[in-house]
């Protein structure tokens, strides 16, 4: 005998978890890769509901959180290395809007030498 399940779509809440919880979330993913540029990667709360709102207005769900993501941070993550001194770079709702790019924060790093 079959077994039927009806599926229904993923709440803002519920993409906000994915985005965040598990061990590999996406959120966690893109910090180890600024973190390979000893840059800082953070993700405002209402930056991460705005991504939630845009995965559910496209329907896309738990699915299209990469695709939303990369949009946003790809030319981050390219102009990244080039640049110096950057020491964090904030994703805000602005940034996932699209109506200004994460916030690169510049200063003196840390000196990680040991005498």
């Amino acid at each position: 005998m079959p077994i039927i399940a009806t599926l229904d779509d993923l709440d803002e809440k519920s993409l906000i978890k994915i985005l965040k919880e598990p061990k590999n979330a996406l959120t966690k993913q893109y910090q180890k890769l600024f973190e390979f540029e000893n840059v800082q990667l953070e993700f405002k709360d209402d930056a991460l509901t705005e991504i939630a709102k845009k995965a559910i207005s496209k329907k896309t769900g738990a699915r299209g959180l990469r695709s939303i993501l990369e949009s946003i941070l790809l030319k981050t993550m390219f102009e990244v290395p080039e640049l110096e001194n950057v020491l964090k770079v904030t994703v805000d709702r602005a940034a996932v809007t699209g109506s200004s790019e994460p916030i690169v924060t510049y200063g003196k790093k840390q000196s990680t030498s040991v005498a």
